[in-house]
């Protein structure tokens, strides 16, 4: 059988554990390669994984990996980041957007150094990856630009809950928006994706509840499957949408969703409300 992703090239920002290995493994499993740049050279003793291990998962499961190490944030890291793809792979035909800082103090709470942490990583390295790339993107094949983050929901409920956070978030969704307006003729798609519930993943543990949150999450293999639905679609066809993991595979056929976990019950994610 094809590999739906055989021969095309990945760039995403993170990676080394949660959401973004997830999609890169798979991506891998569908026959892509995959660069991620990711600052976690060393184990961290709070968070599982490295650049380096998730390299290793992502040769694993089929594909070809690249790990640099860098920051999103730095211009020149950046550069970097795209050249050595390129020198490697040959092009860059989709780039995931997953690098994210999470605070969720209240306004007055709320310190500068980290507001400016989460405008720089989420505002900053989304523009910045995405610039760098998109040379290489409109010469791509069917070339996808997609970026984790939420539909913008005016549900006063979240614009009052975080706004630090809230503005980080809503930042990349509208850069995700705006690349698709600015890029449709050119036939590059920009999608945005989110889930439907929160997922186990090293964040939702650390801050937004232990292991109570942890049992009714879905796990992150959901976003990685939703994901490849995602980049394996036209580009010119499937482009400017906000997408919440579970519609995804539902137009995909894919409506069983107990492989994901959750038996417990699932608690929705940030932005999204019941439906």
């Amino acid at each position: 059988m094809t590999k739906r992703l055989e021969g095309r090239t990945i760039l995403m920002s993170g990676g080394s554990r949660g959401i973004g290995l997830a999609i890169a493994v798979a991506a891998a499993k569908e026959g892509a390669n995959v660069a991620i740049l990711a600052k976690t050279d060393v184990p961290d003793p709070r968070l599982p994984g490295t650049i380096h291990t998730a390299a290793a998962e992502i040769e694993a499961a089929g594909g070809q990996a690249l790990a640099i190490v860098g920051d999103v944030r730095d211009e020149a890291s950046v550069e970097n980041a795209v050249a050595r793809t390129v020198e490697r792979f040959g092009g860059i035909d989709i780039v995931v957007n997953n690098a994210s800082a999470i605070n969720l103090s209240k306004t007055t709470e709320l310190p500068m150094k980290r507001f400016d942490l989460m405008m720089s990583i989420e505002h900053r390295g989304t523009f910045l990856l995405t610039s760098k790339s998109l040379p290489h993107l409109v010469n791509g094949t069917n070339p996808h630009i997609l970026t984790l983050s939420p539909p913008l929901n005016m549900n006063p409920k979240w614009l009052g809950s975080y706004p630090g956070y809230t503005l980080a978030k809503y930042g990349m969704s509208l850069l995700g928006l705006c690349w698709a307006e600015e890029y449709r003729e050119a036939g590059v798609a920009s999608n945005t994706l989110w889930p439907e519930t929160i997922i186990a993943t090293a964040a939702v543990q650390n801050l937004l509840g232990g292991d109570a949150a942890i049992a009714v999450s879905r796990t992150p293999e959901i976003m990685g499957d939703a994901a490849v639905e995602v980049l394996v679609q036209d580009a010119r066809a499937c482009t400017g949408n906000s997408f919440l993991d579970v519609d995804v595979l539902a137009a995909a056929g894919i409506t069983d969703l107990s492989p994901y976990g959750g038996e417990d019950g699932l608690e929705l994610d940030l932005y999204v409300d019941p439906r």
